[in-house]
């Protein structure tokens, strides 16, 4: 329990920060005089670089042993942590971002295999369900907790607070982690390593700007272009290598396939709730930072309760039907936001939040688990690094995909409400257009927020049919033997 607990600190630490930051990213944009959309690079730098370092992670912990690596990363964040804190442009900013992420993007892959060294496996879903605290509770408690620091305090803070806790958790690995061996002799594969971060860096950045840059541009195509061949060079690169970077041999296990699979559909859905729902409590509603926190932080505390239980369950009775449960769930719920409007209570957004944070609190770690524990040892590294890799890409081009189906759909109904109003012979029109700008604004800001609900609701769905549609793919998933 202690090694388990000390590398959840390292797994909430590096959620937390990615949660929280996203609040302040307003009051960041107005201090360091940066546009709106010019600030958005400060997250979408660290997301890439994400993506980039992951398939490395596997390499490093072999070469420094597991131990090492997990301290070494935690002391990396940290001093990234200190220079985002002190950075005083948007240019610095957006540097020093991607020296945090290239340590935060080890550690998740390094817990996670480090779990999988000391627990037996007999015991790994209740392990898995624990470890899934970290990636519940910071993203429940972020939002709050930046918004927090960013309404009565500095936004600076936001990353500031990221010393104490990796400075607990470093002091805590290093007396309490056991040493664990990796492999020095291995040759980093560098001709890999180039075609696998050229390839994600490509898409990465492809779904972050195709909204701005348009899909169908040369820019956007010669980036997917680019990075699809990338990637199968990787693939033949790895498959040919003695050492190779990422064991891509871990992808002829079906059952990991399968896994990979659930865990992109469902990370879909996820990922729509924790930034959609957030931008139309402020956006559609006018709440303020940290009263989004609160209403945001409720799921968290539903998924804090289900995952130790569906860890125990999936030890017990194997991971398929927490999984088919757990998607069901998850989807229902996503359905249940698409009557989201502007007169919506915080009551209502709760009660559907928390019962949507039922289905990943009970199913994301088995499927996780059901993975990773069908592969040999050997190669439960590749499997660990895969299964992040996979949710951080899946989530990036969801998002993506979505904004871009969010953004056309709102375009296009203002434009066909604009056109009703404009044919429309009504007396209060006609009133409220003889008063100007000041007369007519009224209506046109009751008019946008209908059209963000419309738009919000129709992602809510298409998240939500996502969802339901992994739960033939659930049912594959094998039960375990029964003991003799």
């Amino acid at each position: 329990m202690l090694p388990l607990g000390v590398i959840v600190i390292g797994m909430f630490m590096s959620v937390l920060n990615t949660t929280s930051v996203n609040v302040a990213l307003a009051r960041m944009s107005a201090d360091l005089g940066a546009s709106t959309e010019d600030i958005q690079w400060v997250s979408t730098a660290y997301n890439l670089c994400l993506g980039v370092v992951v398939p490395a992670s596997a390499w490093l912990g072999d070469r420094l042993g597991l131990k090492r690596l997990y301290l070494a990363s935690l002391v990396g964040f940290c001093v990234g942590s200190v220079l985002c804190g002190l950075a005083g442009d948007l240019t610095s900013m957006i540097f020093f971002r991607i020296v945090q992420a290239a340590p935060g993007g080890m550690l998740p892959v390094t817990c996670m295999t480090i779990l999988y060294r000391i627990v037996p496996r007999r015991q790994i879903g209740t392990a898995m369900g624990l470890y899934g605290l970290g990636m519940v509770v910071a993203p429940a408690v972020g939002p709050t907790l930046g918004g927090y620091l960013v309404e009565y305090a500095s936004w600076r803070l936001v990353f500031f607070v990221n010393v104490p806790v990796g400075l607990i958790g470093l002091a805590a690995g290093a007396f309490v982690l056991p040493k664990l061996a990796g492999r020095p002799g291995r040759r980093f594969d560098g001709v890999g390593f180039a075609c696998v971060a050229g390839g994600l860096f490509a898409l990465l950045l492809a779904a972050s700007e195709g909204a701005d840059w348009g899909w169908t541009g040369y820019r956007v195509l010669l980036l997917v272009t680019v990075g699809v061949l990338l990637l199968a060079l990787f693939v033949v690169i790895e498959l040919e290598v003695t050492d190779p970077l990422l064991d891509v041999r871990a992808l002829r296990n079906l059952a990991m396939v399968n896994s990979l699979v659930l865990i992109a559909l469902m990370s879909i859905g996820l990922f729509a709730v924790s930034f959609y729902v957030p931008v139309f409590l402020q956006e559609g509603q006018g709440l303020t930072a940290l009263n989004t926190g609160f209403v945001l932080l409720p799921q968290g505390l539903v998924m804090m309760v289900c995952m130790p239980l569906a860890g125990r369950i999936s030890d017990r009775f194997g991971a398929r039907w927490p999984a088919v449960f757990g998607l069901a769930v998850s989807g229902i719920g996503l359905l249940m936001l698409c009557n989201v409007n502007p007169d919506m209570t915080r009551g209502e957004f709760i009660a559907a939040l928390m019962f949507r944070a039922v289905g990943p609190g009970v199913a994301m770690m088995p499927i996780t688990t059901s993975g990773i524990s069908a592969l040999p040892a050997h190669l439960s590294g590749a499997g660990s690094a895969m299964n992040q890799l996979v949710q951080r890409v899946s989530a990036a081009l969801g998002l993506a995909l979505l904004t871009a189906m969010s953004t056309g759909q709102q375009a296009q109904l203002m434009a066909d409400r604009s056109a009703l109003l404009q044919a429309a012979d009504d007396p209060r029109l006609q009133e409220m257009a003889a008063r100007g700008t000041e007369g007519l604004a009224p209506l046109y800001q009751a008019l946008r927020l209908d059209v963000l609900a419309q738009a919000y609701s129709d992602v809510f769905l298409v998240s939500g049919t996502v969802t339901l549609a992994a739960i033939p793919l659930a049912l594959l998933i094998r039960s375990p033997r029964s003991p003799r």
